[in-house]
């Protein structure tokens, strides 16, 4: 899957699943602008993939920090081929003892960030006749999850939004699909309690956590012209732990 001359941009590239996407998309042959509010982790990436990827600051709760954060792509890149949605928070805690404040925090994030970079790169990718954007979402946005109740919610909002932004787009030729991971061995799932991550992984028909890159090949699947006859899909990267008739 080769992505020569194309321009992307990762957000939530500093660590995890968005990490892993730079260096997929780096690797295919891809310049790749990585945003992320962790600086350090961020140039940490960039280091690590070499010349093919470049980092900038990116909050995508403030829509001031979206708009700089395109504006330096553009200006930089001349063009924006693929887009992958790919920072995210959760904590695990009952729903009875969330305060308003969370989940204010958690649809922002989750839900709005991805909203707010997809419309602030749109009028670009449409003018320049096409492209793909990648969501990452949650299988908790599919099933459910206990202790995770608005970020399911939350997730869940990202595949109909998906699902409804291709709808949109297909007439100037942007796909706009999403990646669905089940647990994977990222900083956030390491700071879940003990027994979680036991039991999370004791309940995966393969019998262990998806590792970051193999979320990010379904990643590169849905950005390269391997499927370029796949918009408005949800694929689920969670060992079986979510099977979907």
């Amino acid at each position: 899957m080769k992505l020569d001359g194309r321009i992307a941009a990762v957000t939530g590239g500093a660590s995890g699943i968005g990490r892993a996407a730079v260096q997929a998309l780096a690797a295919a042959g891809a310049r790749v602008f990585v945003g992320d509010v962790d600086d350090a982790g961020a140039a940490e990436t960039c280091r690590a993939v070499g010349g093919n990827a470049q980092a900038a600051h990116l909050d995508i709760t403030d829509a001031g920090s979206v708009d700089d954060f395109a504006r330096g792509v553009l200006d930089s890149g001349g063009r924006l081929d693929v887009l992958v949605n790919a920072a995210g928070w959760d904590r695990l805690e009952p729903f009875l003892d969330n305060e308003p404040e969370f989940w204010e925090r958690i649809v922002d994030l989750n839900y709005l960030g991805p909203v707010r970079v997809s419309r602030a790169f749109l009028p670009a990718m449409i003018d320049a006749g096409g492209g793909a954007i990648v969501n990452v979402a949650s299988d908790a946005g599919r099933v459910g999850s206990t202790g995770e109740t608005v970020y399911a919610g939350a997730k869940g909002g990202v595949i109909a939004f998906t699902k409804s932004l291709a709808r949109e787009m297909a007439r100037h030729g942007i796909r706009v699909n999403c990646v669905s991971p089940g647990p994977t061995d990222t900083p956030l799932f390491r700071s879940l309690p003990e027994k979680m991550q036991v039991a999370l992984e004791r309940a995966i028909p393969l019998h262990r956590l998806a590792r970051p890159e193999e979320v990010a090949d379904a990643i590169l699947f849905f950005a390269s012209d391997r499927s370029a006859f796949c918009t408005g899909q949800v694929l689920s990267v969670s060992g079986g732990l979510t099977m979907h008739g």
